[in-house]
């Protein structure tokens, strides 16, 4: 099975990155969506000021016309009841630029905009009152270009380009949209469906996980701060010590292979990215691992759970929590 192109604007950047990334309500555990929050829901909420890396933005009155640019910014408003009318599609889904766990929320298709450069013109066509870049490069230039936009919700404060949580980021556009609480209520639900998952899976808790890919340049691994070893930590693993020991500014690390005896841990978990996942479990150096001769080792190749485990959304990781603990328990087992 080929891995469908994940971040198609930024291939160069998917390396470090995936390598990393209509109405709407939030999803039950099952992972289907409920049913559309009411467009006038935020009520009075307005003004509101968003605290951003970027200094404070003022949003005076409740967004009509949202323009989401950065890493899930559109499934995030989604999940909260507003439809942009403009989006990026980082993880090149294609159609609405969404997941399938967002699949039916919008009325009307957004215009999709490039994800690393957009175009300027193409989004001041869009007459936007507010523009989503909570997840992005995060450069200044980025940002003021935005900004002459129209307002801008750029990353958290004292949070680099990437690395807004998911949580960050529904706080931030729940703050935006006038929808907090909403939002509040999304996490929560979340953060219960991980601490469930964690109960149900007491053999989690402290053990080592490596969690990997493997490109055409050959294997990595993630660190902390990244979207994928925060829901292995989240669910009870630790990040396995000699691969967060490599750990520098970014959140991934380039695995040699001599190195590659490094990504051996109770637990593997890799996946493919631009390759088909026969380069990996045809690689003598993946085959040598003692986690992958004792069935310890996972290699994910449903390109749906790949960029479900890689969204870095709320609605995306119900998916992963639905589709993706029972492989990792699976797999644990003696």
């Amino acid at each position: 099975m080929s891995v469908r192109p994940v971040l198609r604007g930024a291939a160069l950047l998917a390396t470090a990155v995936l390598v990393t990334g209509c109405g709407s309500g939030t999803t039950g555990s099952s992972g289907d969506a409920a049913a559309p929050s009411s467009p006038s829901s935020s009520g009075g909420a307005f003004p509101v000021t968003v605290r951003t890396a970027f200094g404070p933005v003022e949003v005076a009155e409740e967004p009509q016309r949202v323009v989401a640019l950065g890493w899930s910014d559109a499934e995030t408003a989604l999940a909260l009841g507003v439809q942009p009318v403009g989006a990026s599609d980082w993880l090149a889904f294609g159609g609405e630029g969404v997941g399938p766990w967002a699949e039916g929320l919008y009325d009307e298709a957004p215009e999709i905009v490039e994800t690393l450069e957009p175009s300027l013109e193409a989004i001041a066509a869009l007459d936007p009152d507010l523009i989503l870049d909570t997840r992005s490069p995060a450069t200044q230039d980025r940002y003021d270009a935005l900004t002459a936009i129209a307002p801008t919700i750029g990353q958290p404060e004292g949070v680099g380009a990437y690395l807004t949580t998911w949580q960050q980021q529904l706080d931030l556009v729940g703050q935006a949209l006038g929808r907090q609480e909403q939002a509040d209520v999304l996490q929560a639900e979340v953060e219960q469906q991980f601490t469930e998952a964690a109960a149900a899976n007491p053999e989690f808790d402290g053990t080592e996980v490596a969690v990997g890919a493997y490109t055409s340049e050959g294997f990595g691994a993630y660190v902390r701060g990244d979207t994928r070893v925060d829901f292995m930590e989240a669910l009870g693993f630790t990040n396995e010590a000699a691969i967060q020991d490599l750990a520098g500014e970014s959140f991934f690390v380039s695995i040699s292979e001599e190195q590659v005896p490094l990504l051996d841990a109770p637990l593997t978990v890799v996946f493919p990215i631009f390759v088909e996942a026969a380069q990996i479990t045809d690689n003598p150096l993946w085959q040598s691992l003692p986690s992958v001769q004792q069935g310890n080792a996972l290699v994910l190749e449903d390109e749906t759970l790949v960029t479900a485990f890689s969204s870095g959304s709320a609605l995306g990781t119900r998916y992963a929590l639905d589709n993706a603990v029972p492989l990792f328990a699976e797999t644990l087992q003696p």
